[in-house]
């Protein structure tokens, strides 16, 4: 088995409720692989690495999952950007630790659909003023694609309106 397979089977495993042993010892089989696939030279399997950390569910991955963040592939980045934001659906906190990674490329990074998708993640965090006020001034930055402004506008919206309801 492949850990594209591995991943999709914890990833079924995840979905089924009373399956937690066997995806623990899934996990526990697989933990070197990914490891190995997070240091590849190819950008593509370290992509199937961060990728397989939100599918096995793997939050002790998530320091993997910073240096992923920091990857010299945009394609990297944003494997590892769609398993932060899946692990962190229900745990803002996981968002919070990196924000300011994420702050740094949801303005700076040269890719947008990178770009865009560090704005995703920042929504599934607390609705921090610092992270509104960012997001505001990309939505009103003409010079960035539109689909960056629109995702900013979106996700600025969504945590204001996320403040009000606490």
């Amino acid at each position: 088995m492949q850990l594209a397979e591995a991943a999709t089977r914890a990833e079924e495993l995840a979905r089924s409720a009373g399956s937690e042993q066997e995806l623990a010892a899934l996990r526990a089989d697989w933990d070197d692989e990914i490891e190995a696939a997070a240091r590849n030279a190819d950008y593509r399997m370290r992509g199937v690495a961060y990728r397989a950390i939100a599918q096995f569910r793997f939050r002790q991955k998530l320091e993997l999952l910073r240096r992923g963040l920091e990857d010299e592939s945009a394609g990297a980045r944003g494997s590892a950007l769609i398993a932060l934001r899946s692990l962190s659906a229900d745990h803002p906190g996981d968002v919070n630790s990196f924000r300011p990674l994420l702050n740094d490329l949801a303005m700076r990074d040269p890719n947008d659909a990178v770009r865009r998708l560090a704005i995703l993640c920042l929504q599934n965090g607390t609705a921090d003023r610092g992270t509104i006020q960012l997001l505001d001034g990309i939505a009103g930055n003409d010079e960035a694609e539109r689909e960056v402004r629109e995702t900013a506008r979106k996700v600025s919206a969504s945590l204001v309106k996320k403040s009000r309801t606490k």
